[in-house]
Protein backbone atom coordinates (compact mmCIF):
# COMPACT_ATOMS: atom_id res chain seq x y z
CA UNK A 1 0.00 0.00 0.00
CA UNK A 2 1.05 2.89 -1.12
CA UNK A 3 0.65 5.34 2.42
CA UNK A 4 2.91 2.69 4.12
CA UNK A 5 0.07 1.46 6.21
CA UNK A 6 0.17 -2.29 6.18
CA UNK A 7 -3.15 -4.05 5.95
CA UNK A 8 -3.91 -6.08 9.68
CA UNK A 9 -5.61 -9.17 7.61
CA UNK A 10 -4.83 -10.22 4.12
CA UNK A 11 -8.05 -9.60 1.89
CA UNK A 12 -10.70 -11.63 1.67
CA UNK A 13 -13.28 -12.42 -0.34
CA UNK A 14 -16.81 -14.33 0.89
CA UNK A 15 -20.09 -14.72 -0.80
CA UNK A 16 -23.07 -15.39 0.67
CA UNK A 17 -26.28 -17.31 -1.08
CA UNK A 18 -29.45 -18.30 -0.66
CA UNK A 19 -33.04 -17.94 -1.41
CA UNK A 20 -34.97 -15.00 0.02
CA UNK A 21 -35.99 -14.45 3.51
CA UNK A 22 -32.39 -16.31 4.90
CA UNK A 23 -31.13 -13.37 6.65
CA UNK A 24 -28.66 -12.45 3.75
CA UNK A 25 -29.21 -9.12 3.65
CA UNK A 26 -28.92 -8.56 7.71
CA UNK A 27 -25.91 -11.02 7.84
CA UNK A 28 -23.53 -9.58 5.25
CA UNK A 29 -24.20 -6.10 6.31
CA UNK A 30 -23.59 -6.81 9.82
CA UNK A 31 -19.78 -8.95 9.38
CA UNK A 32 -18.56 -6.80 6.35
CA UNK A 33 -19.17 -3.25 9.17
CA UNK A 34 -17.35 -6.21 11.77
CA UNK A 35 -14.89 -7.01 10.26
CA UNK A 36 -14.01 -4.13 7.85
CA UNK A 37 -15.10 -5.37 4.61
CA UNK A 38 -16.81 -3.94 1.73
CA UNK A 39 -20.38 -5.60 1.13
CA UNK A 40 -22.04 -5.62 -2.41
CA UNK A 41 -25.91 -6.67 -2.62
CA UNK A 42 -26.00 -7.90 -6.05
CA UNK A 43 -29.82 -8.57 -5.62
CA UNK A 44 -30.12 -4.71 -5.27
CA UNK A 45 -28.62 -4.31 -8.76
CA UNK A 46 -30.81 -6.68 -10.60
CA UNK A 47 -33.77 -4.60 -8.79
CA UNK A 48 -32.31 -1.46 -10.36
CA UNK A 49 -32.19 -2.45 -13.88
CA UNK A 50 -35.27 -4.16 -13.39
CA UNK A 51 -36.88 -0.70 -12.00
CA UNK A 52 -35.10 1.15 -14.94
CA UNK A 53 -36.74 -0.99 -17.32
CA UNK A 54 -40.48 -0.82 -15.42
CA UNK A 55 -39.50 2.89 -15.63
CA UNK A 56 -38.87 3.00 -19.42
CA UNK A 57 -41.36 1.15 -20.33
CA UNK A 58 -39.95 -1.79 -21.64
CA UNK A 59 -42.05 -4.88 -21.34
CA UNK A 60 -40.13 -6.97 -19.07
CA UNK A 61 -42.05 -10.40 -19.91
CA UNK A 62 -40.38 -9.56 -23.58
CA UNK A 63 -36.91 -11.12 -22.85
CA UNK A 64 -35.86 -9.55 -26.47
CA UNK A 65 -36.54 -6.24 -25.38
CA UNK A 66 -35.20 -6.78 -22.11
CA UNK A 67 -31.73 -8.11 -23.79
CA UNK A 68 -32.12 -4.97 -26.25
CA UNK A 69 -32.06 -2.64 -23.61
CA UNK A 70 -30.00 -4.51 -20.98
CA UNK A 71 -26.32 -2.06 -21.39
CA UNK A 72 -28.44 1.26 -21.39
CA UNK A 73 -28.82 1.76 -17.68
CA UNK A 74 -25.69 2.95 -15.67
CA UNK A 75 -26.37 1.20 -12.37
CA UNK A 76 -23.55 2.58 -9.80
CA UNK A 77 -23.20 0.48 -6.26
CA UNK A 78 -21.90 1.80 -3.07
CA UNK A 79 -20.06 -0.88 -0.56
CA UNK A 80 -20.18 0.72 2.82
CA UNK A 81 -22.10 -1.48 4.88
CA UNK A 82 -23.56 0.95 6.84
CA UNK A 83 -25.23 2.66 3.76
CA UNK A 84 -25.21 0.55 0.74
CA UNK A 85 -26.29 3.18 -2.01
CA UNK A 86 -27.73 2.03 -5.50
CA UNK A 87 -27.92 4.70 -7.96
CA UNK A 88 -29.52 4.54 -11.59
CA UNK A 89 -28.18 6.86 -13.92
CA UNK A 90 -27.60 8.91 -10.88
CA UNK A 91 -31.08 8.95 -9.42
CA UNK A 92 -31.02 7.30 -5.89
CA UNK A 93 -33.27 4.15 -6.03
CA UNK A 94 -32.88 2.46 -2.81
CA UNK A 95 -36.44 3.05 -2.07
CA UNK A 96 -38.38 2.83 -5.52
CA UNK A 97 -36.30 -0.78 -6.66
CA UNK A 98 -38.50 -2.52 -3.15
CA UNK A 99 -41.48 -1.86 -4.37
CA UNK A 100 -44.26 -4.99 -5.24
CA UNK A 101 -44.36 -3.78 -8.70
CA UNK A 102 -39.97 -4.21 -8.84
CA UNK A 103 -40.74 -7.47 -7.19
CA UNK A 104 -42.46 -9.17 -9.05
CA UNK A 105 -40.78 -8.23 -12.03
CA UNK A 106 -37.34 -8.94 -10.98
CA UNK A 107 -36.90 -13.21 -11.69
CA UNK A 108 -38.06 -12.57 -15.22
CA UNK A 109 -35.43 -9.44 -16.28
CA UNK A 110 -32.97 -11.47 -13.96
CA UNK A 111 -33.25 -14.99 -16.10
CA UNK A 112 -32.65 -12.89 -19.19
CA UNK A 113 -28.80 -14.00 -20.32
CA UNK A 114 -27.81 -10.43 -21.30
CA UNK A 115 -29.00 -9.18 -18.06
CA UNK A 116 -26.93 -11.51 -16.22
CA UNK A 117 -23.79 -11.32 -17.72
CA UNK A 118 -24.02 -7.49 -17.55
CA UNK A 119 -24.36 -7.32 -14.24
CA UNK A 120 -22.24 -10.33 -13.36
CA UNK A 121 -19.51 -8.46 -14.95
CA UNK A 122 -20.02 -5.19 -12.93
CA UNK A 123 -20.09 -7.75 -9.51
CA UNK A 124 -16.61 -8.98 -10.70
CA UNK A 125 -15.07 -5.56 -10.89
CA UNK A 126 -16.21 -4.13 -7.66
CA UNK A 127 -15.19 -7.21 -5.49
CA UNK A 128 -11.81 -7.01 -7.55
CA UNK A 129 -11.46 -3.13 -7.06
CA UNK A 130 -12.01 -3.93 -2.87
CA UNK A 131 -9.06 -2.68 -0.90
CA UNK A 132 -9.66 -4.85 1.94
CA UNK A 133 -12.14 -7.83 0.48
CA UNK A 134 -16.11 -7.59 0.74
CA UNK A 135 -18.95 -9.60 1.43
CA UNK A 136 -20.66 -10.51 -1.60
CA UNK A 137 -24.97 -11.52 -0.99
CA UNK A 138 -26.90 -13.02 -3.77
CA UNK A 139 -28.16 -16.21 -5.28
CA UNK A 140 -24.95 -17.17 -7.95
CA UNK A 141 -21.92 -15.58 -6.53
CA UNK A 142 -20.03 -19.05 -5.10
CA UNK A 143 -21.45 -21.01 -8.66
CA UNK A 144 -20.90 -18.11 -11.64
CA UNK A 145 -19.78 -14.51 -10.32
CA UNK A 146 -17.03 -15.62 -8.31
CA UNK A 147 -16.63 -19.12 -8.19
CA UNK A 148 -12.58 -18.61 -6.71
CA UNK A 149 -14.27 -16.49 -3.56
CA UNK A 150 -12.03 -17.60 -0.28
CA UNK A 151 -15.19 -18.25 1.44
CA UNK A 152 -18.91 -19.23 0.28
CA UNK A 153 -22.00 -19.80 2.52
CA UNK A 154 -25.39 -20.75 1.59
CA UNK A 155 -27.60 -19.64 4.12
CA UNK A 156 -31.10 -21.85 3.78
CA UNK A 157 -34.17 -21.40 6.74
CA UNK A 158 -37.71 -23.21 5.86
CA UNK A 159 -40.00 -21.69 4.21
CA UNK A 160 -42.57 -20.75 7.32
CA UNK A 161 -39.48 -19.01 8.81
CA UNK A 162 -38.41 -17.60 6.13
CA UNK A 163 -42.32 -16.36 5.52
CA UNK A 164 -42.59 -15.30 8.81
CA UNK A 165 -39.38 -13.06 8.61
CA UNK A 166 -40.25 -11.56 5.41
CA UNK A 167 -43.82 -10.31 6.36
CA UNK A 168 -42.42 -8.86 9.62
CA UNK A 169 -40.24 -6.80 6.98
CA UNK A 170 -43.16 -6.19 4.98
CA UNK A 171 -45.53 -4.63 7.95
CA UNK A 172 -49.04 -6.44 7.85
CA UNK A 173 -48.19 -8.58 4.75
CA UNK A 174 -50.22 -12.28 5.14
CA UNK A 175 -47.12 -15.14 5.89
CA UNK A 176 -49.37 -17.72 3.85
CA UNK A 177 -49.52 -15.37 0.85
CA UNK A 178 -46.03 -14.55 1.33
CA UNK A 179 -44.62 -18.10 2.00
CA UNK A 180 -46.57 -18.86 -1.63
CA UNK A 181 -44.52 -15.96 -3.05
CA UNK A 182 -41.35 -17.39 -1.70
CA UNK A 183 -41.92 -20.72 -3.29
CA UNK A 184 -42.63 -19.20 -6.26
CA UNK A 185 -39.51 -17.21 -6.84
CA UNK A 186 -37.44 -19.82 -5.47
CA UNK A 187 -38.68 -21.95 -8.45
CA UNK A 188 -37.89 -19.18 -10.67
CA UNK A 189 -34.77 -18.44 -9.84
CA UNK A 190 -33.53 -22.57 -9.11
CA UNK A 191 -34.70 -23.54 -12.72
CA UNK A 192 -33.79 -20.28 -14.69
CA UNK A 193 -31.39 -21.75 -17.61
CA UNK A 194 -28.58 -18.69 -16.80
CA UNK A 195 -26.77 -18.92 -13.25
CA UNK A 196 -29.52 -20.50 -11.15
CA UNK A 197 -29.77 -20.07 -7.70
CA UNK A 198 -27.95 -23.18 -6.48
CA UNK A 199 -25.29 -24.04 -3.70
CA UNK A 200 -22.16 -24.36 -4.49
CA UNK A 201 -19.71 -27.81 -4.01
CA UNK A 202 -17.51 -25.89 -2.06
CA UNK A 203 -19.83 -24.18 -0.10
CA UNK A 204 -20.53 -24.39 3.80
CA UNK A 205 -24.26 -24.49 4.55
CA UNK A 206 -25.78 -22.70 7.22
CA UNK A 207 -29.38 -23.32 8.19
CA UNK A 208 -30.83 -20.23 9.85
CA UNK A 209 -34.58 -21.39 10.82
CA UNK A 210 -33.42 -21.68 14.62
CA UNK A 211 -30.89 -19.34 14.59
CA UNK A 212 -31.33 -15.69 15.92
CA UNK A 213 -29.77 -12.88 13.71
CA UNK A 214 -27.16 -12.38 16.73
CA UNK A 215 -26.06 -16.16 16.20
CA UNK A 216 -26.13 -16.10 12.01
CA UNK A 217 -23.73 -13.14 12.25
CA UNK A 218 -21.72 -14.46 14.81
CA UNK A 219 -21.32 -18.31 13.33
CA UNK A 220 -20.24 -16.14 9.74
CA UNK A 221 -17.90 -14.21 11.51
CA UNK A 222 -15.90 -17.18 12.72
CA UNK A 223 -15.82 -18.81 9.57
CA UNK A 224 -14.47 -15.35 7.54
CA UNK A 225 -11.86 -15.31 10.70
CA UNK A 226 -10.78 -18.47 10.40
CA UNK A 227 -10.27 -18.55 6.74
CA UNK A 228 -8.44 -15.15 7.02
CA UNK A 229 -6.09 -16.79 9.49
CA UNK A 230 -5.50 -19.76 7.26
CA UNK A 231 -4.26 -17.04 4.26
Amino acid sequence: MENGAAPTAPAVIVAIDGPSGTGKSSTSKAVAAQLGLSYLDTGAQYRAITWWMVTNGIDTDDPHAVAAAAGKPEIVSGTDPADPTITVDGVDVAGPIRTQEVTSKVSAVSAVPEIRARITELQRSIAAAAPLGIVVEGRDIGTTVLPDADLKIFLTASAEARAARRSGELKGADVHATREALIKRDAADSTRKTSPLAKAGDAVEVDTTALTLAQVIECVVTLVEEKRAGK
